[in-house]
């Protein structure tokens, strides 16, 4: 049995090694609100708060400046409005 508990400590993803990337996932920056939301309340929540995109580190202000919305009933509304925003795929690190 102490081999089973091994096998569920380990990570199920292997992290990789170099430098860390700046900013934080979107995923965890939505994680620390309580939904429905309004858009100046998350501006003050995350005041300053940088998030990680294809494109690199951006402002999260900046990117909800581009949105319409004012209001978000969900985690998942908000995720996909800012995604729409920066677009999905690889978030860039400094070796690439």
């Amino acid at each position: 049995m102490a081999d089973d508990n091994e096998e569920e400590a380990e990570p199920a993803v292997e992290l990789g090694e170099g430098e860390s990337v700046e900013g934080a996932p979107l995923a965890r920056v939505a994680s620390r609100l309580h939904w429905p939301v309004q858009k100046s309340e998350i501006l003050r929540k995350e005041n300053g708060a940088t998030v990680r995109t294809p494109e690199g580190p951006r402002e999260l202000a900046d990117l909800l400046e581009q949105l319409d919305e004012t209001y978000f009933e969900s985690r998942q509304e908000f995720l996909e409005m800012v995604r729409d925003v920066t677009g999905t795929g690889p978030v860039p690190t400094a070796s690439e």
